[in-house]
């Protein structure tokens, strides 16, 4: 099984990956904590993110495709992925295509947590006073990273809706709830 986590900055990807891999035996995949490692640790690939992630933009391509294709294969044992934040275009869904058709395998489904944006905002906001993301605490850099998901990422859905696997959730409601309905899903 390959998961797909969509929704905006803020929707509860983390969160519902989480629980997820732990229900599916999954191998969690988050392009953001992955970019934030190599960041943290100053490496080539952190310090080109770090330019783009400051500013709220996306990651180029390249760097993200070349990053995840590294990752998924240094878990060979693994029943399957999360992609959390990952593809974010239709040429990195393309590519993560591309990639795992060439191991054999395809992304099962995609589910998106839709969440209204006042309360992206809100949610996004509160996290910044605990995580120490400063995209986390200035509301122009939020409001910037949700037009850009809006725009250049919410056509994903009509990818993945074209194959059949576009699956929309309400990411509204107690995390439990949100749980709840999100496994209801995958498990049709």
């Amino acid at each position: 099984m390959n998961i797909v986590l969509f929704g905006p900055p803020g929707a509860g990807k983390g969160t519902q990956a989480e629980r997820i891999m732990n229900q599916f035996n999954l191998t969690h995949l988050s392009t953001g904590d992955i970019f934030r490692q190599n960041i943290k640790n100053e490496t080539t690939l952190g310090l080109a993110a770090k330019t783009y992630i400051d500013k709220g933009e996306l990651v180029p391509d390249e760097v993200t495709i070349k990053m995840l294709e590294s990752e998924v294969k240094s878990h060979p044992e693994s029943d399957g992925f999360i992609f959390d934040g990952f593809p974010r275009t239709v040429q990195q869904a393309s590519a993560l295509d591309g990639f795992l058709s060439s191991i054999g395998s395809s992304i099962t489904k995609m589910i998106a947590l839709d969440v209204p944006k006042e309360e992206l905002i809100k949610r996004l906001l509160a996290r910044g006073k605990y995580s120490g993301r400063a995209d986390d605490l200035d509301e122009d850099i939020i409001d910037n990273r949700i037009q850009v998901y809006l725009q250049k990422t919410a056509i994903l859905a009509d990818y993945y809706n074209k194959q059949g696997k576009h699956f929309s959730v309400n990411g509204l409601g107690s995390i439990d709830e949100i749980t709840v309905r999100v496994f209801k899903e995958l498990e049709k």
